[in-house]
């Protein structure tokens, strides 16, 4: 199995490609949903976001208040670092048992929908191939702005807390381009799919896993521990 990296911006259609990707039957690990895990309520993260950022972020309920936490790190770039520190180490532990759990099932491979893949780098060492779904930023704003209710200013705030989706694009190894309609976005993810299934890269990391039979007995229990803890 090899890793795929599935990045873009706010509102470039990154969920949607990952969900038309799913439906094909890939395999998703999507880090948005793992970061909602790892700050549930009494989860080590959790305990220390509250530390950090005070119980005013928090609902009636006592889960963290996504938006209003949003408020907070998207007007300051210490505190946006400070809760990254927080969550990214937790967020990229969940993240390996589900790896794990995708390798021992003997997909071919696995995508990893990670929203900062190429701000904070940590993953891309371990990526085969990295995609980003572009669109024009006028798209981009218009579609930030319906969806969230922003107005102008609050758009661009959020827009500009991220990489340049054009700097992204200079990085990846594939790239979706979203700016039109959902048609023409999922011809893209399409012929994405066939080229990853074609790819050869699996073997290259079963030989290697062949080679290093010898140690494989300490993998798998490593891996068992991971999922069963």
């Amino acid at each position: 199995m090899y890793l795929v990296g599935l990045t873009g911006g706010i509102s470039s259609g990154k969920s949607t490609v990952s969900s038309m990707l799913r439906e094909l039957g890939c395999p998703i690990i999507d880090a948005d949903v793992v970061a909602r895990k790892v700050v549930e309520p009494y989860t080590p993260a959790y305990s220390r976001i509250i530390y950090h950022f005070g119980l005013e972020i928090l609902l009636e309920n006592g889960e963290i208040d996504r938006q209003k936490l949003g408020q907070i790190i998207f007007a300051d770039e210490e505190k946006r670092r400070l809760l990254n520190s927080i969550t990214h180490p937790e967020i990229h532990k969940a993240m390996l048992k589900e790896i794990l759990f995708y390798f021992l099932k003997g997909y071919r491979y696995v995508v990893l929908d990670v929203p900062l893949l190429f701000e904070t780098r940590r993953l891309t060492k371990f990526l085969n191939h990295t995609v980003v779904v572009y669109c024009d930023p006028a798209t981009q704003l218009q579609r930030l702005m319906q969806r969230d209710g922003l107005n102008q200013e609050q758009a661009e705030q959020r827009v500009a807390a991220q990489m340049p989706l054009n700097e992204k694009r200079g990085l990846a190894s594939h790239v979706i381009e979203n700016s039109g309609s959902r048609e023409d976005t999922h011809r893209q993810v399409l012929r994405l799919h066939t080229k990853l299934e074609d790819s050869m890269d699996f073997l290259l990391v079963r030989v290697i896993a062949i080679a290093a039979t010898a140690g494989l007995g300490g993998i798998l229990l490593y891996a068992a521990k991971l999922l069963l803890s």
